[in-house]
């Protein structure tokens, strides 16, 4: 029997991907809001995929703000998408 492979709705594209093919942006109990590579950081977490058409999609339509519930100010989104570039 094959093993299931967990699926997650990137919030750029909003298509649904394997989880891998994914970055986690998390949101911890501080609120602070980061880029978590490992998948593994405690927290609230949105996804988006490993390109930054995605993260300028999510970003314009406010769509990871809307999955936190709150306010994400604009250096945080620049740190993303500095991190982002350099995976590339």
């Amino acid at each position: 029997m094959q093993k299931k492979i967990p699926l997650r709705r990137c919030n750029g594209c909003m298509e649904m991907k394997p989880k891998k093919e994914l970055v986690r942006v998390v949101k911890n109990k501080e609120g602070e809001i980061s880029l978590d590579l490992t998948g593994k950081k405690a927290g609230r977490g949105a996804y988006i995929c490993k390109n930054l058409d995605c993260l300028k999609k999510a970003r314009k339509a406010r769509r990871i703000e809307k999955e936190f519930a709150c306010k994400i100010p604009e250096e945080v989104f620049d740190i993303i998408e500095e991190e982002l570039a350099q995976d590339e």
